[in-house]
């Protein structure tokens, strides 16, 4: 089944659900997001050196030590 038929299916059940049923469904549905949340921010702190260059990204940005996204030269 690919991705655009699972979402179909699931937006075919929901629509079945009981009305006192969709905030459950809804909580579900929240929680499984923040598990994936989760897992993206415990992938990226677990590169050698993210978390120290993110703050000094974040440092530098607040002094306004910007570069411009058009001054940026994308290397593959």
């Amino acid at each position: 089944m690919t991705t655009t038929e699972i979402r179909r299916e699931l937006k075919r059940r929901v629509s079945y659900l009981p009305a006192d049923r969709l905030p459950l469904a809804g909580e579900l549905i929240a929680y499984l997001e923040e598990q994936e949340s989760i897992a993206a921010t415990q992938e990226l702190l677990d590169i050698p050196g993210f978390l120290e260059a993110f703050r000094a990204a974040k440092k530098q940005a607040r002094r306004g030590r910007l570069t411009p996204l058009e001054e940026i030269r994308w290397k593959n």
